[in-house]
């Protein structure tokens, strides 16, 4: 994957021009880091034909599922509900993602989600999410 993505803007910024590590073009940064993420794919594809390790494990299907899945209501819901309701939600679905699920964690987990994304998105960059579903103002 990183030999694939690194080639990928490596080839990519060829139409552009390079320049020198002075002036840098547009194509110096993508070329340079397309560069390196191939050199390090390189250096991670030797590795994993020369050391040998344990058997790679099952993809976890249902865990990704449940996280796409409560990524997904708290996209859709963030407008209908607000920030608040949308944030819990979230935590709460993907809650279930793990191997037990206690209220008390994630109850405590959800007020301090939204306490910092209220202070962070909201006051601090003053964001216009809004907090409340609609129909409570």
């Amino acid at each position: 994957m990183f030999i694939a993505f690194g080639l990928f803007f490596a080839i990519g910024a060829r139409n552009y021009q390079i320049g020198s590590a002075a002036r840098m073009g547009p194509a110096y940064f993508p070329t340079m880091l397309g560069g390196l993420m191939s050199v390090i794919g390189g250096v991670v594809l030797l590795r994993s034909l020369i050391v040998s390790g344990g058997k790679v494990s099952r993809y976890p299907f249902r865990l990704v599922f449940i996280v796409t899945l409560a990524l997904l209501v708290f996209g859709y819901s963030l407008k209908p509900l607000g920030l608040v309701l949308s944030l819990a939600c979230l935590v709460g679905v993907s809650a279930f993602a793990g191997q037990e699920f206690r209220f008390k964690e994630v109850f405590v987990l959800s007020v301090v989600l939204i306490v910092l994304s209220v202070l962070v998105f909201v006051k601090g960059l003053g964001l216009p999410f809004p907090l409340w579903p609609r129909f409570l103002g």
